[in-house]
């Protein structure tokens, strides 16, 4: 019997991620009012991600529910159409963009956190707050993994997709910079162009390799459940199992 019905966790998760976004829109920062606005932040481009994504979620489990046992052929085809989209949404951005912010931003953080937040952003931003922007991103996708199989695109297909997204990203990083002379990261400013090449590099080089990892996690937990002694089967102390 499990403690938390995965759809409930979903709702939660949902209800969190817009009580950030609309703290963090709520908060008068300068940075908001420049060119590119909290856009040019891969933070925020996460949590738009993270929320659309648990939305889906949220609308699968309710068009489970609504075409159970209805026998309607139409119905079922869009429910498989939205659980495809769900498990894309994982696969490709969920996932390795979610695991990125929190890696990176704590690595960066620890090492030197002028170098990426500022302690004068303690003035604008709570610490619960950075928490949810930064660390519970972490927790919540691994629930969600943990929760549900999710079906992973081709593996040339979701590369191709999270390279895109890299070199869109940066491309539009760079777009800010020539517009407005400044860098959406300090960091950025106190490295040459050759670094910045080798960072930028790197970078997609790593959401590559989190995009695997995804994959084979996604693999492990429920390659391990099908191959679980019958004794064990039910017993999940975090959600019900798969709600597709």
């Amino acid at each position: 019997m499990a403690l938390v019905p995965s759809q409930v966790l979903r709702v939660a998760i949902l209800l969190s991620y817009c009580s950030i976004l609309c703290n963090y829109k709520a908060i008068e920062m300068p940075s908001h009012h420049t060119y590119g606005g909290s856009w040019k932040f891969l933070t925020f481009i996460d949590l738009v991600i993270q929320a659309v994504f648990f939305g889906i979620c949220v609308l699968t489990d309710l068009s489970s529910l609504l075409t159970r046992g209805s026998g309607n052929q139409e119905q079922e085809r869009q429910l498989r159409k939205l659980i495809s989209l769900r498990d894309w949404i994982l696969a490709v951005l969920a996932f390795p963009v979610g695991v990125f912010v929190v890696v990176v931003f704590w690595i960066i953080y620890a090492y030197d956190r002028e170098m990426i937040y500022p302690k004068l952003l303690d003035n604008f931003i709570p610490g619960w707050l950075n928490h949810g922007m930064h660390t519970t991103v972490l927790p919540f996708i691994l629930i969600e993994m943990r929760t549900s199989h999710h079906g992973y695109p081709s593996r040339s297909s979701g590369l191709t997709t999270i390279c895109t997204f890299s070199l869109g990203y940066i491309l539009w990083v760079c777009w800010v910079h020539h517009v407005t002379g400044m860098w959406a990261y300090p960091f950025l400013e106190h490295i040459g162009p050759g670094a910045r090449i080798i960072f930028f590099g790197s970078t997609t080089i790593f959401l590559n390799f989190l995009y695997l990892l995804g994959e084979a996690l996604n693999s492990y937990i429920w390659d391990t459940q099908r191959t679980e002694p019958p004794s064990w089967q039910g017993i999940n102390f975090i959600c019900t199992g798969p709600s597709r």
